[in-house]
């Protein structure tokens, strides 16, 4: 075995039972909690892993600090959130690819699945999204408050092998509260960093994060965004044969988009020093 895991999670004793639950391949587990209220650190002290805590300022700022300041036992680290799961052939796709991993290869990405009423929306969830979820210890940081990214100077490579994503397991009111947060921090990095449509090359280049990247700029200069995101995972991305788990999270991520465009409007004006 030679990779340890960092989880993050707040308040997240619904989840992280069933997390380390497909993690008992692991000898080393990490818990960066942001001082949960509730059961989560005992949960997971219970099962094994090791608890330390940090005040939550971004998601970036958790997973470099995570990154950075703990030490772990082995020379790779997977990092998940609590909602996360790891199925057993991407357990051992990951012990085989670190195993053969030359030494210039510092980063593997993975693809998630995302589930609602018991199903995978692949459709209307947008997928394939790729994430350099698993990175060699000291060579991999991470930018950006909210939807991170991760870099780093050595070669990445890709598994084939996905995270099954529960987001829904705390339920819808959850979800909105945690995507009303989202949306103000997102609205706030687009204020800092006005959003220019990105050159026609770079929505077309072989690096599919470069090309989703790209992809998200051209979008964000659109009018009509939300309805166009609706259309797009609904329609184009076929989100209608997902059921109503597609309809659902469609229709769920317009809002989302919608929500950061007025708060984004509303930020502006506060700027200017207008009414909202």
């Amino acid at each position: 075995m030679n990779i340890s895991v960092l989880i993050l999670t707040l308040d997240e004793e619904i989840n992280i039972a069933d997390c380390l639950g497909t993690l008992r391949w692991c000898d080393d587990i990490v818990i960066l909690d942001s001082y949960s209220s509730d059961a989560t650190a005992k949960i997971a002290a219970s099962m094994g892993a090791r608890i330390v805590q940090r005040e939550f300022d971004s998601y970036a700022g958790q997973r470099n600090f995570g990154l950075q300041h703990v030490d772990y036992k082995h020379s790779w680290v997977l990092m998940l959130d609590a909602d996360e799961r790891v199925p057993d052939d991407l357990r051992a796709e990951m012990i085989e690819a670190v195993e053969q991993a030359p030494t210039e290869v510092s980063m593997f990405r993975l693809r998630r699945r995302d589930h609602l009423f018991g199903r995978w929306i692949k459709h209307s969830s947008g997928y394939p999204t790729w994430f350099g979820r698993l990175a060699r210890v000291g060579q991999v940081r991470v930018v950006r408050a909210i939807n991170e990214e991760f870099l780093t100077s050595g070669q990445t490579r890709a598994l084939r092998g996905h995270i099954d994503h529960y987001s829904f397991n705390k339920g819808f009111s959850a979800w909105l509260a945690k995507h009303d947060r989202y949306s103000s921090m997102e609205a706030e990095l687009l204020l800092q960093d006005a959003i220019r449509a990105p050159g026609v090359a770079a929505l077309f280049a072989r690096d599919p994060v470069l090309r989703r990247k790209a992809m998200k700029r051209f979008v964000y200069t659109l009018p009509g965004r939300p309805l166009l995101i609706f259309l797009a995972l609904y329609i184009v991305k076929g989100g209608f044969l997902d059921g109503r788990g597609g309809l659902t999270f469609s229709l769920l991520r317009s809002w989302y988009e919608y929500m950061i465009d007025c708060k984004l409007h509303e930020l502006r004006r506060r700027q200017q020093k207008l009414p909202v």
